[in-house]
């Protein structure tokens, strides 16, 4: 579904990932993890197209991307930043018709209905100002907004972020619910252990590369891993 070879992209003359190769298969959940600051969230903006690679090939479901965040919303890539980025004083209904702006506005009633499904809590604060609601509230309508763009693959940048424990679980618990769906998902996280539950393939960044990759299992059991990230 997802090739990317080779991959290097930066700000200025700051390169921050360097060559990094990785891929995302039909129907998979796959981590890419590593501590704040290796580069994460800089390849989730390379892959969607709103920070130009500097080499590098990202190939998704058959297309070439890299020229435009445009271009990979119209391949069905979308990208639920860090942060939520919702827009606070909109309603969540508006909030949430946004996400189709680009791709999925001909099923927009539909997919309304289907976010609305997925998050009863949304549908109840349909009318209401997005800012205002709990920070688990406004990261499911950031992931509801991603949806509304009838995504193939769906990039999700830091879910668990800021959440309580309680919270954590239940973003979890959505992101296996949605893959159980059929829908590919790329995680990109810091939570080593609860992400290599639920995904079948990892990869772990440091310093802009690709340092450790395989199957969940085989990532879990790596005392480099437990080491680094596990301290044990």
């Amino acid at each position: 579904m997802l090739e990317v070879r080779g991959l290097r992209a930066g700000y200025g003359a700051v390169e921050v990932l360097r060559g990094i190769d990785l891929s995302v298969g039909r129907g998979e959940i796959v981590a890419v993890l590593g501590a704040n600051g290796v580069g994460k969230t800089t390849l989730n903006m390379a892959l969607s197209g709103v920070l130009p690679a500097t080499s590098g090939t990202i190939t998704f479901d058959g297309v070439a991307l890299g020229a435009s965040a445009s271009m990979a919303v119209d391949a069905g890539l979308v990208h639920v930043p860090e942060g939520r980025k919702i827009f606070p004083n909109m309603s969540v209904r508006e909030n949430l018709e946004l996400g189709s702006y680009r791709r999925g506005a001909k099923n927009r009633a539909r997919n309304l209905e289907n976010v609305f499904d997925t998050f009863p809590r949304l549908r109840e604060r349909a009318v209401q100002a997005a800012g205002t609601l709990s920070g688990g509230e406004q990261q499911m309508l950031a992931i509801g907004r991603g949806m509304m763009a009838e995504p193939k693959l769906l990039i999700l940048d830091e879910p668990s972020l800021g959440l309580s424990p309680l919270l954590v679980e239940e973003m979890f618990s959505l992101v296996r619910r949605l893959n159980a769906d059929g829908l590919p998902i790329m995680l990109v996280e810091q939570n080593v252990v609860q992400s290599l539950e639920i995904a079948a393939r990892a990869y772990i960044i440091e310093n802009g590369t690709v340092t450790m990759s395989g199957t969940s299992v085989e990532i879990s059991a790596n005392p480099e891993l437990k080491r680094a990230y596990l301290g044990l």
